[in-house]
């Protein structure tokens, strides 16, 4: 064999192996852990480096794919234990500590985050020994703990709730008026034209009360009434507002009397002064409410704190905290995600034969001897010519398109306006001329591109309502002015609609199409008209651009309206002259005393029957418990909503479940599961709850009721088709 020949084998062997070699390079250590990292095996790929590095403790590549392999498990874990932590999982962490620790020992991070699963758990045990104390009413002991976790944490919300409830407790027995202490104390009053100050001292006797009458107090005056087992409060509210009277406590049991009158009451009326610090509303529309609703006598606004200041009577300044506690609301906010496409294509075609247009008979310009002017002479030497070429073929087509999209994402507050801008700004320049001065130049800008205002208006029930208007402009041409100025042609589409949306429903607007077809020919006159030889003398071109604009809108309501608790329910407003001032009714409570014998002393006509409050021995029982109702409408049609009021007059807060039938009913409130509604309802209050009869429902009879039980509210359902419930069908001759 030849050196040529063994060379050339050696060379066909050499490349024979290099897939081998290659194949042999790719699948190392290294490359191995990235395919298992990628598969999100993470510690079958540490495994494995560690494995190799055992096998070649002195490659350096190894050394380093160890480390960053390290650094990735750790950065996994880390962020399983965050969101452990967040969810408040706290059981998980210390699992997930250790593996932290396994993996990377002495790491920063495992230490601070066992320092902060341990001080979590130290504030949950301190949060819970401070609601105990809560519950046990004493805030002065729970404040301390509750002080000392926010230092550790200054923002657990945990903790600032407690505190501010604290505080709410702390101020509300500041602001509670204070009581006899016979107030609850049972009498029976019956007198007709009685002095005033019989009566008054006959009170003072049973209830062991003092009473102080100022000067003014007439004491002619005589007073008719009748209560029987009702309390001194109630006797004294009742005496008072029928003689138009007023009272100032002054201890425990003694009472000053005094004319209800604007004077008097400027004298011995108390006021306190209540400061509001707004953190949504604006304080100039809550100024003019408290003025409008509570007939406050004094308020002052800071608008740079947007503060509230007022001051008048304790049950005035009540009604101030109700009415701000409503409006002083976070406001919705929407995040809108808009995308907004332009779709434009164009076609040009130029297919013909180019015909000189015109054609001379004498001199060839541009010869020898050719002049402007020819003599007869001349003559002899004209021939005809054309412009050369003489005939030229036109072939050329163009094509394109382009989309152009803009995909941005707003949060916009409710009913407030947003605007967004993509484009350029072009100049123009405007030229003034004046006299003895000269000329002066100035530029203004005009926009083109994409305008998008939204203003949405966020719905209790999530929806969402959009005032959408868009605009798409694009540049023409330029235009020359006088004296050089410089000009536009703008072509502009536009349109403006108002939507509803739920959160999350995309809705698509399109249809602003603009769709160009031109058509030019050129050539020798008529024969290039002819349909189809015409392309033979002359060139013919066909010019076409479609654009259309597409506009793809998403609402999702980021934070919707959070309603007090009080919001759906009735609150006292006092009387016109006293705003914020109790109810004059008065809750009347039947005794029936059993007589020796078995016998009983009936209550007066009309009371209803209750147990006795008290009995000789100090025996007590208690009255009879106060049901809730429900009321509402007797009849609802098909199709249309209607509310349903819960009436809780009992002393306790009822908590319960409305009960309906779900397939005549939709429940419009939040909470609603199936059949049942949580409902709410403060004691002495109300709350209503909104419902819609389902359009294709025959007629039925149906009942609303309380879990709790109560009086239950017959409903009848009647079909929009059909006669209502109770009514014969009317015969052939009605």
């Amino acid at each position: 064999m030849t050196a040529t020949a063994r060379r050339s084998s050696r060379l066909r062997l050499a490349l024979c192996c290099l897939p081998l070699l290659l194949l042999a390079a790719c699948a190392t250590p290294v490359g191995d852990a990235q395919k298992l990292t990628q598969a999100g095996q993470y510690d079958a790929a540490l495994d494995l480096l560690l494995k190799a590095q055992a096998e070649r403790p002195d490659d350096l590549a190894i050394r380093t794919a160890i480390k960053k392999q390290r650094e990735i498990i750790v950065a996994s874990l880390v962020a399983q234990a965050d969101g452990a932590r967040t969810a408040g999982r706290l059981a998980e962490m210390p699992a997930l500590i250790s593996r932290i620790e396994a993996v990377s020992p002495n790491h920063p991070r495992a230490r601070w985050l066992r320092e902060d699963l341990q001080r979590t758990q130290r504030h949950a045990r301190m949060l819970a020994q401070a609601r105990t104390l809560l519950k046990g009413r004493q805030p002065e002991q729970a404040q301390p703990l509750l002080r000392q976790v926010l230092d550790e944490d200054p923002g657990n919300t945990a903790a600032r709730g407690l505190i501010a409830q604290i505080a709410e407790q702390r101020a509300e027995a500041m602001r509670e008026l204070p009581l006899l202490a016979a107030a609850d104390k049972p009498v029976t009053l019956e007198f007709r034209e009685a002095p005033l100050r019989t009566v008054f001292e006959a009170l003072a006797r049973a209830a062991g009360v003092n009473f102080v009458f100022d000067k003014d107090v007439r004491p002619d005056s005589r007073v008719t009434l009748f209560l029987r087992d009702t309390t001194v409060e109630e006797a004294m509210r009742v005496i008072l507002a029928t003689q138009q009277l007023e009272r100032k406590l002054l201890n425990d049991n003694s009472v000053l009397i005094y004319p209800n009158t604007a004077q008097k009451q400027r004298e011995h009326q108390e006021l306190v002064t209540r400061s509001f610090y707004l953190v949504n509303a604006d304080v100039k529309q809550v100024q003019t409410l408290v003025r409008t609703m509570a007939k406050t006598r004094d308020v002052y606004v800071d608008e740079r704190l947007n503060l509230l200041v007022v001051r008048d009577a304790p049950e005035v300044v009540r009604m101030v905290e109700r009415l701000v506690a409503q409006v002083d609301i976070v406001e919705p906010e929407v995040m809108l995600e808009v995308e907004v496409m332009e779709i434009s294509s164009n076609r040009m075609a130029e297919l013909g034969l180019s015909w000189p247009s015109s054609f001379g008979y004498g001199l060839v310009p541009g010869t020898t001897g050719s002049t402007t002017y020819v003599t007869s002479a001349d003559t002899k030497n004209f021939t005809t010519f054309i412009a050369n070429p003489a005939l030229s073929a036109s072939l050329t087509g163009t094509s394109g398109a382009s989309n152009l999209l803009a995909n941005p994402k707003i949060r916009a507050r409710n009913r407030e306006k947003a605007k967004i801008q993509i484009g350029e700004k072009l100049p123009v320049f405007t030229t003034t001329s004046t006299a003895n001065v000269g000329v002066s130049a100035s530029v203004s800008y005009i926009d083109v591109g994409l305008k998008l205002d939204v203003e949405p208006q966020v719905q209790l029930d999530n929806d969402v309502i959009i005032k959408v208007g868009l605009e798409v402009s694009n540049l023409i041409s330029q235009v020359k002015g006088p004296q050089d100025a410089i000009a536009y042609r703008v072509g502009t589409r536009n349109f403006t609609t108002s939507l509803r949306l739920k959160d999350g429903e995309t809705q698509i607007l399109a249809g602003l199409i603009n769709d160009e077809d031109r058509k030019a020919a050129s050539g020798i006159p008529y024969l290039h008209e002819a349909p189809v030889l015409g392309r033979l003398f002359g060139v013919q071109t066909d010019t076409r651009d479609k654009t259309e604009i597409v506009l793809l809108i998403t609402p999702r309501v980021v934070r919707n309206l959070e309603l007090p608790p009080s919001a759906a329910s009735d609150q006292a407003g006092g009387t016109d002259s006293a705003p914020g001032s109790a109810s004059l009714r008065v809750n009347r409570k039947a005794r029936v005393q059993t007589q020796p014998g078995g016998g009983r002393s009936a209550g007066p006509a009309g009371a209803p029957y209750s147990p006795p409050l008290s009995q000789p021995g100090g025996a007590t029982q208690a009255p009879a418990k106060a049901e809730p109702s429900i009321s509402g409408p007797d009849e609802v049609a098909a199709g249309l909503g209607f509310q349903v009021t819960v009436l809780n007059p009992g002393t306790q807060p009822l908590a319960s479940t409305l009960q309906f039938d779900s397939a005549l009913f939709d429940c419009k409130d939040a909470g609603c599961n199936g059949p049942q509604l949580p409902v709410q309802v403060e004691a002495g209050g109300s709350r209503s709850y909104s419902f819609s009869a389902k359009a294709d429902v025959p007629t039925t009879v149906t009942a609303i009721s309380l879990a709790a039980g109560g009086q239950s509210l017959t409903i009848t359902v009647r079909d929009n088709q059909g006669p209502p419930a109770g009514e014969p069908e009317p015969g052939p001759d009605q």
